[in-house]
């Protein structure tokens, strides 16, 4: 049996930009809990989160890192987050598993890029949030400014529930046993006010309570106000804590076990069962005497210990006797040892209850994102789906050896599998493979790891961009196409019409003939037809989108009309109507952040002019950045990262991300249809 239940554990994801002390926060909290003798250090490479070659190597996180600790009687499952803009979709993919957000910021850096997407991520998912301030002790940092910056950039629901005081090398608690004091601002006394009147105001009975009878009111009267104001984002608590010097890290266990939600007292996950229109919210109870529902939020492919598959429990009791399905499988896999992980190590336990976070070894057929669970009753149930940044770095990748295709093939697969932001893909056109991720350092972790961990020797090059073509106008199209082969013939006429879509909607394809010209049963090979030049292109050949084709009109023959006469006239036709439909090709245009020197303005705004990209603001940030927001077409970043070091020595950083497509320069396009055809020719 389990030492704790469902009400006694917390999960918590530590979130925020690189640098802000994430994974020396995991280290003061494991040594104050007594799971470590001593803090490990991060530059030393001694850290339990930070435990891959390379994540020592470059000293900073890689992946999340899951552990675990007790205090006060609660179990608390801590993961810690990568922080750099590359590793994004391993961040997000945790969020699932936890009931709370902990954003923690540096104290002398302030709001950073990843502080603002984890906390939006975070809002999207309605998870309760807490803001950690770290570094308090730092010098030249003013706690107070950062707090009202704090305030303003996500709203008045952030408040104080402790303050720094003897320039930040003592915390004040303001909640539990406000006793006053002096602090570095603010005071005991506003800050506990400040609380107490933003909790009362989701609880009516309690408001009047507190207004009509002016009665102080204890931590354990407003306990579920409390709760319900987390799950509301009514209150967004902010604490402060060096966790280089362990200042504030009592009082942040105190308030991670007394005041951070339990699995019942969090917003319910989002699970979904059924398929498509017909998908209803379903509700999962932390009961461990109900049928099991698990979700898988991470996974591994240890040359060791084969595929490991980490999951958090919502529903019922694993152990490792349990059967357990994955997603809609009809065959179950047996649970012959279960595991609590903490850092690289995989402890043995021997039950998990609602609130877990488990591991289980060697079962392939388990993935990213499946729900595990033991009745057929859960079937077709899912979470909903993590909206992960689009991958656009990309690098044209072929093994060095000859004889290492299929190697490479199943070691990329394995690598997909891991992370939900690496996308691999295979152009045709191109004979390439593509490799894409969401930035140049999250492509260098993964080409090290197929050399270093795989042994699969590769050499890369600039990928094809990802351009597309679509139509401006409206065009009817005609075929009819005619074969005779000596014995049975092919005939099939086809009459459609294309228009566009708005952008981003996809096809659409419609049958509207009438009158039986065209049998019933050939309309899916005009539609194969069809979506075979939608994949090819037409004018430069890259994949048409957003086009609406209706087949309206055609002949057939009674002997001769067959399913790929259909498939050839359709194809011919869509072609015919497309060339007279104003086609385009479409480039993909991305939002760019660029983090750089204030000095370096004006040449980073010149150069990114003259890649046809224009900004559209920049702000200015401590220690004498500059912050440029913009959009640039991606086909003119080639090179850009060697660029940007050159005009800011080596100190500038950017991170870029879809915005939308837009037809590319009619030069430009001239020029690219020349080339296919001469191809083609």
């Amino acid at each position: 049996m389990s030492d704790y239940n469902a009400e006694d554990v917390r999960n918590i994801a530590l979130v925020g930009h690189a640098g802000s002390g994430k994974t020396t926060l995991v280290e003061a909290l494991l040594a104050a809990t007594g799971v470590i003798d001593v803090p490990g250090n991060v530059t030393k490479g001694t850290t339990i989160c930070d435990f891959d070659p390379m994540e020592k190597e470059l000293q900073h996180s890689l992946d999340a890192a899951i552990t675990s600790f007790t205090s006060s009687g609660k179990h608390i499952n801590l993961i810690d987050t990568p922080g750099y803009p590359d590793f994004l979709g391993r961040s997000l993919s945790v969020l699932p598993a936890v009931e709370t957000a902990a954003l923690v910021i540096n104290a002398q850096t302030g709001i950073e890029s990843m502080t603002t997407r984890m906390m939006k991520a975070a809002d999207n998912r309605h998870l309760c949030r807490l803001i950690i301030v770290n570094q308090i002790d730092a010098e030249h940092v003013d706690l107070g400014q950062l707090t009202a910056q704090i305030r303003e950039t996500f709203g008045p629901e952030c408040l104080p529930i402790n303050l720094p005081a003897e320039g930040g090398r003592r915390v004040v608690d303001c909640f539990f046993q406000p006793s006053g004091g002096t602090t570095d601002f603010s005071s005991v006394e506003e800050a506990h006010r400040q609380i107490i009147d933003q909790v009362v105001e989701v609880d009516e009975d309690l408001m009047a309570l507190y207004l009509e009878q002016g009665q102080e009111l204890q931590p354990e009267q407003i306990h579920e106000p409390f709760e319900a104001a987390l799950r509301e984002a009514h209150l967004m608590p902010i604490c402060y804590v060096s966790a280089q010097t362990g200042v504030g890290i009592p009082e942040l266990l105190e308030i991670l076990a007394r005041l951070m939600p339990n699995p019942a007292e969090g917003n319910p996950p989002p699970f979904l069962k059924g398929e498509g229109a017909a998908m209803e919210p379903v509700r999962v109870i932390p009961d461990p005497r109900l049928h099991v529902v698990a979700h898988v939020f991470k996974v591994l492919n240890d040359p060791y210990r084969g595929k490991i598959g980490i999951f958090r429990v919502h529903q019922g009791r694993i152990t490792p006797s349990s059967q357990l399905f994955i997603g809609d499988a009809r065959k179950p896999f047996k649970v012959n040892h279960l595991y609590r992980v903490h850092g690289k190590d995989l402890i043995e336990v021997e039950e998990g209850v609602p609130g877990d976070i488990l591991a289980v070894t060697r079962i392939d057929d388990i993935h990213f994102d499946a729900v595990l669970h033991d009745s057929h009753d859960e079937d077709h149930l899912h979470l909903t789906t993590m909206e992960c940044p689009v991958p656009l770095f990309g690098l044209a990748i072929s093994p060095s050896k000859r004889g290492d295709e299929q190697k490479l093939t199943d070691t990329l697969n394995k690598l997909r599998s891991e992370d939900p932001c690496l996308h691999i893909e295979h152009n045709a056109s191109a004979n390439e493979t593509v490799v894409r991720g969401l930035g140049e350092a999250h492509l260098k972790v993964v080409l090290r790891r197929l050399t270093d961990q795989f042994h699969v020797e590769v050499e890369t090059r600039p990928p094809s961009i990802p351009y597309r073509e679509t139509i401006l106008g409206r065009a009817e199209g005609h075929h009819r196409h005619k074969k005779q082969t000596g014995g049975a013939g092919q005939f099939a006429e086809v009459y459609l019409r294309v228009e566009p879509r708005e952008r981003g909607t996809g096809f659409e394809f419609v049958d509207a003939v009438v009158g039986g010209a065209i049998p019933g049963n050939f309309i899916p090979s005009i539609e194969k037809g069809v979506r075979q030049v939608l994949e090819e292109g037409v004018i430069a050949g890259y994949p048409l989108q957003d086009v609406k084709v209706t087949v309206y009109d055609g002949k057939h023959h009674p002997v001769d009309s067959k399913d790929i006469a259909f498939a050839t006239a359709g194809r011919k036709a869509f072609i015919d109507a497309v060339l007279k439909a104003q086609p385009v090709i479409l480039e993909p245009i991305v939002k760019i952040r660029i983090t750089a020197p204030g000095n370096a303005m004006g040449d980073l705004a010149g150069d990114l002019s003259s890649r046809r990209g224009r900004i559209n603001g920049s702000d200015s940030k401590s220690r004498g950045r500059v912050v440029i927001e913009g959009e640039v077409p991606l086909a003119e970043l080639e090179g850009y990262d060697a660029r940007l070091k050159s005009l800011t020595s080596g100190e500038g950083t950017y991170s870029i991300e879809l915005s939308h497509y837009d037809p590319v320069p009619a030069n430009i396009q001239k020029q690219m249809m020349e080339a296919y055809q001469r191809t083609e020719d």
